[in-house]
């Protein structure tokens, strides 16, 4: 037996519809299941038979939950992922893996990033965001719940940069070295290259690193015009290359502190009002 796993919440509630489109158009025959009615995550996949396979559908934040439900779990049935998101981040990642639209989900669970923000840990899959970038999907999801328009996540971007957005100071520790930015738009630490719905922030970040060790982002610079003119070298990783603008440092353990506190994401999921937070790769 083949169980789809479909989140109806994804891609702004078209996650249901998404997946058994794609079910038909792959003449995949399955039983659908609803993944948020599942209680026990590890108890379903305990109850499979030997011959059964299953296919997550969703986009990042789906695959996040579930990533925080089963780390640790070792998969004896086949375990597929197809995207159904939004912005799919992380199959923009392996997508070179995929096999009709099928990514093998198993390996990229392992190894994850912990981090720990006012209290709360979490693993994450593709990033954290912190400044700028958390803003822009605070803003993202106050839109989607006060209107039936699609979020346009570059456009909220472009008005924060043009005003609305206070740069940050910030103390930022890769694996004990400390350094401090003034005028600072964001500091990520990313265990993919993308978030974001496409940005490639971490150009250079290899998520299956033996080392797992993860890339650190500051994009830092008072000029606001000359920040929003390069800032569509982010979607091709091409803002690395600006020196003196951006900083880039990968380790094992992170910490961010800002002067004041701002919204963060992980993996799209908004926690407002934060000032630091800190990854360890290594828990």
């Amino acid at each position: 037996m083949t169980y789809l796993l479909l989140n109806p919440k994804a891609n702004n509630s078209k996650g249901a519809d998404d997946a058994k489109a794609w079910a038909e158009s792959t003449n995949t025959v399955c039983e659908f299941v609803d993944v948020t009615g599942i209680d026990d995550m590890k108890a379903f996949f305990d109850g499979l038979e030997p011959s059964d396979e299953v296919i997550l559908t969703g986009g990042d934040g789906t695959i996040n939950r579930f990533a925080n439900d089963m780390y640790g779990y070792e998969f004896k049935n086949p375990l597929w992922y197809v995207k159904c998101g939004s912005g799919n981040d992380f199959f923009n990642d392996v997508k070179d893996a995929a096999v009709d639209g099928k990514i093998e989900l198993a390996p990229y669970l392992k190894n994850l990033p912990l981090v720990t923000v006012k209290g709360i840990k979490r693993r994450f899959v593709n990033g954290i965001g912190y400044g700028l970038d958390g803003d822009v999907c605070k803003y993202g999801d106050i839109q989607r719940a006060t209107s039936d328009k699609p979020v346009n996540y570059t456009n909220i971007a472009i008005k924060l940069l043009l005003g609305k957005y206070k740069l940050k100071k910030a103390t930022v520790t890769v694996d004990g070295e400390t350094a401090k930015y003034e005028n600072v738009w964001l500091s990520p630490t990313m265990k993919g290259r993308f978030y974001g719905g496409g940005m490639m922030v971490a150009p250079g970040q290899n998520r299956l690193d033996p080392d797992g060790r993860v890339t650190s982002v500051v994009l830092y610079k008072k000029s606001r015009l000359l920040t929003l003119s390069r800032f569509p070298s982010i979607f091709k990783g091409e803002h690395v290359n600006y020196k003196g603008w951006i900083t880039v440092k990968t380790g094992k353990h992170t910490k961010v502190v800002f002067n004041e506190p701002c919204a963060l994401q992980i993996d799209g999921d908004v926690i407002d009002d934060v000032l630091e937070y800190e990854v360890d790769t290594e828990v």
